[in-house]
């Protein structure tokens, strides 16, 4: 296999809770009394941290409002997570990973725009934080589009720019990967569709988690040109 560290997106990458994040911010836009915020709206900021994604979700929204707004989101997520039926991962997704994790020399991470509160609520509540070598959420670095996870991620596992990749469903996954230089691969099933996807020229476009299994185990090493999986 190319690489050695696989970079995943959370929300709309593995997890499939778009649905959810559109609810609970549209109720949290009720609760404060912005006016409605529609379901393509939020779609599209699905994968900044939150402060960001309010401010571009919210032009003009002042520091008090936001913060209500933020919080009052946070409730209604906590709450659906409590009550409501576990989010699904992905077909496929499960499956894949654990074939990644069994592949020698490969590390798998996540760089998602989740606070770490919420990521590590989802990893103890799906027992999946044991997949990962590392993760990187936003409150506690810079949000995506800016690539400082990924340089963080490097560092901390010690791999080179070469031998990583990230993949996501966003133009924000693509645009971090891309101001850093880092391989990037296009999922089709999340938030953005394949042609904004492709504005920042992933080297593969994938339709589902299969297929992307298929790319990566049959990818070669760019120095030698020879199947790393032979």
């Amino acid at each position: 296999m190319r690489y050695r560290l696989i970079i995943f997106d959370w929300d709309g990458t593995l997890m499939d809770s778009a649905d959810r994040i559109v609810d609970c911010m549209q109720r949290a836009g009720m609760d404060i009394g912005w006016p409605a915020l529609s379901r393509e709206a939020v779609l599209d900021i699905i994968g900044l941290g939150l402060p960001e994604a309010i401010a571009r979700l919210c032009p003009g929204i002042d520091a008090e409002r936001a913060e209500h707004l933020r919080k009052r989101y946070a409730d209604h997520f906590v709450a659906a997570e409590r009550e409501g039926p576990a989010l699904p991962f992905f077909e496929g997704v499960q499956e894949g990973i654990a074939r990644l994790r069994a592949a020698p020399d490969v590390r798998l991470a996540v760089a998602t725009g989740k606070s770490r509160r919420g990521l590590d609520r989802i990893f103890a509540e799906r027992d999946c934080g044991h997949w990962f070598a590392d993760s990187r959420t936003a409150d506690l670095t810079r949000s995506k589009p800016d690539p400082l996870m990924l340089v963080e991620l490097l560092e901390t596992l010690d791999v080179s720019l070469e031998e990583a990749v990230m993949i996501g469903d966003s133009v924000y996954d693509m645009g971090m990967a891309q101001a850093l230089g880092m391989d990037r691969v296009a999922v089709t099933w999340g938030v953005h569709n394949a042609k904004q996807l492709g504005d920042f020229s992933p080297v593969q476009v994938v339709n589902n988690f299969h297929d992307l299994m298929g790319w990566l185990e049959s990818s070669v090493c760019p120095q030698t040109g020879v199947e790393m999986d032979e």
